[in-house]
């Protein structure tokens, strides 16, 4: 998942003929999960339109007070949008505009939002060679990094006046880039790798059947999504599920049997962090598996052997890693996942119960107790994403313990 997923952006055009990239940078913002609204000086709707911008963002754009072609149009809130924002970016920003930023200069709307942005503001130089080398854009740079804007440096390339040297705007994915890395760098899970099972596990009876449970793997999804956009480095092993996963932020490993899931978590263990145990592994499997389909004939007799046990094999072999585990209870809950955490060596274990009302398989919601060997936390009923991130909290917490 994006670190700009959910982000609120502010997207500042000046009039530089790197505007036209600036439906490429809308699209990729949109891309990533974020809200984009746009707000270009005048003179940058000489290189793009408004209404390409407004159809790619699915925002007005903004570029001056008022509508001058409406006479009762309502004034444009620069403070407004200024607040918004969880951060602004001014790409293309052109010499004379960083000029004008750097002075206080306020001649157009663009400029009077950026003086009343409360947020972070990163800005994307673009401009001819001698101009990105002349000493008042030098000092332009330097004053505004001393306000605490933060440069995306120009590229080396071919510039619109047919020269080739430094100005050339950053292309859009290297705006992306550098924005994820910033807004990544300080997230609490940054270099920690978090190892999650989800899902349910299959153990065949013959080619056609298997003993399954009704696990959809959406809690685990959540941990695995939520933890990625706290920072980590997340291997989600999924078993037999229709749950979709960001397999750009998130290493997917799909497997079917308990002994597929057993064989990835134990080969993926020993440089992880974090290992959160959500699937919903099958206990038994059938003794004999049939190489043909059972045909139907009157009753069968299936003799079962117990599947590999994950989390006891983990606990055993834990050295640096906190080691998390779920239990699913129908009664004697508490008592049950104490035994659970004890003899598996587990740092806390997650108890949900079916007997409360939406919480358990197939539901979007969940309602859990953390248990600790020494105390315990309780839930109220919340949505599984909010459910994720209250045990990744928790398990920030064992990590800065």
């Amino acid at each position: 998942m994006s670190s700009l997923k959910g982000k609120k952006v502010l997207l500042g055009i000046t009039g530089g003929i790197a505007a036209y990239k600036s439906a490429s940078l809308v699209r990729l913002f949109i891309k990533a999960g974020a809200e984009v609204k746009v707000v270009m000086t005048p003179a940058a709707k000489e290189f793009i339109t408004p209404l390409t911008l407004s159809t790619l963002s699915k925002n007005e754009v903004y570029s001056s007070f008022t509508d001058e072609e409406d006479e009762n149009a309502r004034w444009n809130n620069h403070v407004e949008l200024g607040l918004w924002a969880d951060f602004m970016l001014l790409a293309p920003a052109t010499a004379n505009s960083l000029s004008k930023m750097a002075a206080g200069n306020s001649d157009n709307f663009l400029l009077a939002v950026y003086l009343s942005a409360k947020c972070p503001v990163f800005f994307a130089p673009a401009m001819d060679l001698d101009m990105y080398k002349h000493p008042s854009t030098k000092k332009s740079f330097e004053t505004l990094e001393s306000y605490g804007n933060i440069m995306i440096p120009a590229g080396t390339g071919e510039l619109a006046s047919g020269l080739h040297g430094e100005g050339r705007m950053a292309e859009p994915e290297e705006i992306i880039y550098f924005l994820e890395n910033h807004f990544t760098k300080d997230l609490p899970l940054k270099g920690k790798k978090i190892l999650i099972t989800a899902g349910p596990t299959y153990e065949a009876i013959d080619p056609v059947r298997f003993i399954g449970n009704h696990s959809s793997g959406k809690m685990g999804s959540e941990l695995a999504e939520v933890a990625a956009g706290l920072g980590a480095e997340v291997t989600l092993i999924l078993g037999p599920s229709h749950v979709e996963v960001d397999e750009k932020s998130i290493r997917l490993i799909r497997i079917t049997s308990t002994r597929e899931m057993y064989e990835a978590a134990t080969s993926n263990f020993e440089d992880c962090d974090v290992f959160i145990a959500a699937a919903a592994v099958a206990d038994y499997k059938p003794k004999n598996v049939a190489d043909q389909k059972i045909k139907k004939s009157g009753d069968i007799t299936l003799e079962l052997t117990k599947t590999e046990d994950i989390l006891a094999t983990l606990g055993q072999r834990k050295k640096h890693q906190k080691l998390i585990g779920f239990a699913l209870e129908t009664n004697e809950e508490e008592a049950n996942a104490r035994k659970k955490l004890e003899k598996k060596n587990l740092d806390f274990i997650v108890l949900n119960s079916l007997r409360d009302k939406g919480a358990g398989f197939q539901e979007d919601t969940n309602k859990v107790t953390i248990i600790y060997p020494d105390h315990q936390v309780k839930f109220d009923l919340k949505s599984k994403k909010e459910v994720a991130l209250d045990i990744l909290k928790e398990v920030i917490d064992l990590l800065n313990a």
